[in-house]
């Protein structure tokens, strides 16, 4: 009776089973009822197809694949064997296994070898040939345990795995020949996966899956100090999270993205950029200033050659003009509010600094005494105007007070080069320079003799000099130069960039050590406000035929970033000086081709191709 209620307790179990999950069935049909025709997140990986029926290689999607197996390697490594690999534009997969084996097992199954081969060795009953092959694994199992031993090396199986695609088969054969060439050329046997190109597409796949069926084939056994043969990232990249993107590496195809502005990586945001005419270097300063001023980058150019222009009409950006036919005028001796900082103090005495340095343009390497008497003559300058070594001279007076919130004077307000003028036909001893202040008060320089009258808010501003013409465009370019250098100190918080374009006019021979030095101040304090100074030139022996090249040099080892466009052979002589260039890039940089260069970010040297989209050329060389 117990075993029947027992039977009819199972049964009864069964059917209320049976009916859960018929209903637990139902609930699932509605559910993947549900399901049915939703789009995942798999869906977006997986392709649309594979096709696995040639043993020689997979189709995926329209591209042939094909995986080499390394099976053997030299005795002895001197160097990266993945390098030349690396180095090459060859679309490559690399998948490296490394797997660490037990010291004490190891060392105990080479000791039983040993012992085992060493009974061989004294075997008569073997030729000659077997005893060369025994003696050598003999002696190849005594090296490993001593290295084990006494070293504390570590023995690990090495796998490596080469895999290349092509929507071409003919491309793919090709490409697979001269990856075995180059594999080979440095000591290592390779296989074609064929038969096992599944497994192998698998293993090269960030998955972590090496089979069985491929370990067979390609397992050799390396020592920690062998590792180092096969270490991967030995190709110069630039990836940089918050950068812009300036080319691609000419010999691998990764793409470069720089932000200078990082100051976690470097020292500076400085740049130089040299190249001889037409090497591209004008095209590559002008997609910075265009993918910066995306960004909402103050951007600040001085432009000797009237380049800029079209960019800077493009870009809605303000044009500014000096020269005989130009209607905008800069006060060279406007003393703005911005030309120092809220807590620092001095307004005249730095004016009176950078006017000295202008002045030493104009009348030529002045001495200690004359240097002396211009600096009186500015200060009673200045005099006249109401303005003194006082700060609270700057400042407009309303009732004998200080206003609550005070109003930095105008340029109005300030004297011009004429008063200047004036006041040197007083004196005697500073005739001589009136006489030299003519052209720019009555003759055909008297442009610089007005009042400012233009408003710089704009987030790019273009100095066109290019009116001036060769003689004379040093002083336009000092005059835009300390504008924009006012402007650069304004706001540390904010972002911004001066572009001297060929700045051997500043630092080279036609300069001076005053205006030289105001340019080196530039590049050395920049980096407190926030800002970057951007070098630019073809003439390289210009830049260093000041003082020894002390200027030329000093600018460029406060760069972070260099790029050297194609350069003549006596150019790269004297950069060679100032840099560390190797042979081989001194080669690359003679043969580089149009909107090819030679790159120095910090450390890493990289060559790049330019790149940009056909908008940014437009932007760049059309008109509207």
């Amino acid at each position: 009776m117990k075993i029947l209620n027992k039977i009819i307790k199972n049964k009864n179990n069964n059917e209320n089973k049976t009916s859960k999950n018929k209903k637990d069935k139902n609930n699932n049909k509605i559910n993947n009822t549900f399901l049915d025709g939703s789009f995942s997140d798999n869906d977006y990986l997986a392709p649309s197809y594979i096709n696995l029926s040639n043993p020689k290689f997979l189709e995926i999607d329209n591209n042939y694949y094909c995986t080499l197996l390394i099976i053997n390697y030299f005795r002895e490594q001197d160097e990266l064997i993945l390098k030349s690999i690396i180095d090459t534009n060859i679309n490559v997969n690399i998948s490296i296994y490394y797997e660490k084996q037990d010291t004490y097992k190891t060392i105990r199954d080479l000791t039983y070898h040993i012992g085992n081969v060493g009974v061989d060795l004294k075997s008569n009953n073997q030729n000659r040939q077997d005893i060369d092959l025994v003696a050598f694994t003999y002696n190849d199992a005594k090296y490993i345990r001593k290295e084990l031993q006494i070293n504390n090396e570590e023995l690990y199986y090495l796998y490596i795995y080469i895999n290349t695609y092509s929507q071409d088969l003919k491309e793919l054969e090709y490409i697979l020949n001269k990856i075995e060439g180059i594999i080979q050329s440095k000591g290592l046997q390779t296989r074609r996966a064929y038969f096992r190109q599944e497994d192998a597409f698998r293993a090269c796949l960030p998955l972590m899956e090496n089979s069985k069926l491929l370990k067979e084939v390609s397992k050799r056994n390396v020592l920690t100090s062998g590792l180092i043969a096969t270490y991967p990232f030995i190709s110069s990249a630039i990836f940089d999270e918050n950068g812009i993107f300036v080319g691609t590496n000419i010999y691998n195809n990764s793409l470069v993205f720089v932000d200078r502005y990082n100051t976690n990586k470097y020292k500076n945001a400085n740049m130089c950029i040299f190249g001889t005419s037409g090497a591209g270097k004008s095209f590559y300063t002008k997609l910075l200033i265009l993918r910066y001023r995306l960004l909402g980058i103050e951007q600040y150019i001085i432009d000797p050659e009237r380049e800029y222009n079209i960019l800077c009409e493009n870009l809605n950006g303000t044009l500014l003009k000096i020269g005989p036919g130009s209607n905008t005028y800069i006060n060279v001796f406007d003393i703005r509010q911005e030309s120092i900082e809220d807590d620092e103090k001095g307004y005249l005495a730095n004016k009176i600094g950078k006017l000295i340095g202008f002045f030493n343009l104009i009348f030529g390497n002045i001495n200690e005494e004359d240097r002396a008497i211009l600096e009186e003559k500015l200060i009673e300058l200045y005099k006249l105007k109401g303005i003194t070594f006082d700060d609270k001279s700057l400042f407009k007076i309303q009732d004998n007070k200080i206003n609550i919130n005070p109003i930095f004077k105008e340029s109005k307000d300030m004297p011009i080069l004429e008063d200047f003028y004036n006041i040197l036909a007083q004196d005697d001893k500073t005739k001589i320079f009136k006489t030299k202040l003519i052209p720019f008060i009555k003759g055909s320089l008297k442009f610089f003799n007005n009042y400012t009258n233009v408003e710089l808010n704009n987030k790019l501003i273009v100095a066109d000099v290019y009116e001036l013409g060769e003689e004379n465009l040093k002083y336009g370019m000092y005059l835009f130069t300390e504008l924009f250098w006012d402007k650069i100190k304004k706001d540390r918080k904010i972002k911004k960039a001066i572009y001297l374009d060929e700045i051997w006019r500043l630092i080279g021979v036609t300069s001076n050590k005053d205006v030289a030095s105001f340019i080196y101040k530039i590049f050395k304090t920049i980096r407190k406000y926030g800002g970057s100074g951007v070098a630019i030139t073809q003439d390289i022996s210009d830049i260093f035929s000041l003082e020894q090249g002390t200027y030329g040099k000093s600018i460029i080892n406060n760069s972070s970033i260099k790029t050297f466009f194609s350069l003549e052979e006596e150019n790269i002589k004297i950069l060679e000086q100032y840099t560390n260039l190797s042979e081989k890039e001194k080669i690359e940089i003679k043969s580089l081709k149009r909107g090819e260069c030679l790159m120095f970010v910090d450390d890493e040297h990289i060559l790049i191709k330019i790149d940009s989209a056909d908008f940014e050329k437009e932007l760049i060389e059309k008109n509207k």
